[in-house]
């Protein structure tokens, strides 16, 4: 599991933080938002200030024993906003994201995602007035967002800005190594009523995609010319697309095919895929 600490704001307005592991990618794909999920107590101040504001920041923290000793201050349950963050180690910043007022985030985060909860999937947001039942809740409850048992809460958090140090941001754009990824610890939990449980970080390793799976050229040149009657590619530009899994090649050829249009281009060939591949490197820039 990760090693999290998601800012919310308090009645005060002002931040505190929780430590999480339990929160996980929700939308991926196939919606105009990607989106995470998050579960934890509904007693937890974390719970009660989503339900409350519905903003929240996701902090993820790199591998540090100093750190992960501040985390499990931050999450230990029984003290409140104040109590806890008059501990705080943390240097916090303002965030980026629009809409506020918003939680500050954790300076030293490798990532940051600022979130607002989506309240009308399950008409979640009628369970805005059950704020401040500390001792369980009853039901009915949700399936999948909102309060989801007595003691329970999921939240369908949508990714409003997406904050990463740069190093690891021009990893993404200009390719990796085994020394451009963050120092990510592997988080157990609590174990025993005794410890919180977590593994140091090793060096990453690779490896490479499983001999005879990339597809033929010839496989990716019929499914290509297949996309548009008027749009063709040549040989040489379907060369550049084998190591697509096949899953996802239909969509990334109609990707490029739609682009192609907007040109006015009826032939892609090397430098136009050099043109495409350019462009969505920007647009990652700009996320």
């Amino acid at each position: 599991m990760p090693t999290l600490l998601i800012s919310t704001l308090d009645e005060d307005g002002d931040t505190t933080m929780g430590a999480y592991s339990l929160c996980f990618p929700y939308y991926i794909a196939g919606k105009d938002y990607y989106a995470m999920l998050l579960e934890c107590r509904n007693s937890s101040n974390t719970a009660q200030n989503i339900l409350r504001t519905g903003k929240c920041a996701i902090n993820f923290l790199e591998d540090s024993p100093k750190d992960f000793k501040s985390i499990v201050k931050l999450g230990f349950p029984g003290e409140t906003s104040k109590e806890k963050m008059a501990k705080c180690k943390f240097e916090m910043e303002p965030g980026q994201a629009e809409g506020g007022p918003r939680p500050l985030v954790v300076k030293k985060a490798y990532q940051v995602f600022e979130c607002t909860w989506d309240d009308s999937l399950e008409n979640a947001y009628e369970d805005r007035v059950k704020v401040g039942q500390l001792e369980g809740i009853e039901g009915p409850y949700r399936s999948f967002n909102g309060v989801t048992s007595k003691f329970g809460c999921h939240f369908i958090l949508k990714i409003d800005k997406i904050l990463m140090k740069e190093k690891y941001h021009d990893a993404i754009i200009n390719g990796v190594k085994a020394g451009s990824f963050p120092n990510v610890p592997v988080d157990y939990g609590y174990r025993d009523s005794t410890y919180f449980w977590y593994t140091r970080f090793r060096r990453p390793r690779k490896e490479p995609i499983p001999a005879g799976k990339e597809m033929g050229v010839d496989s990716v040149m019929f499914a290509a010319n297949r996309i548009d009657d008027k749009i063709k590619f040549t040989e040489d530009a379907c060369k550049l697309c084998v190591k697509i899994p096949r899953v996802f090649l239909k969509a990334a050829l109609t990707q490029m095919v739609d682009y192609a249009r907007e040109q006015g281009w009826t032939l892609i060939d090397v430098p136009q895929m050099k043109e495409i591949q350019d462009k969505r490197a920007k647009e990652k820039k700009k996320k």
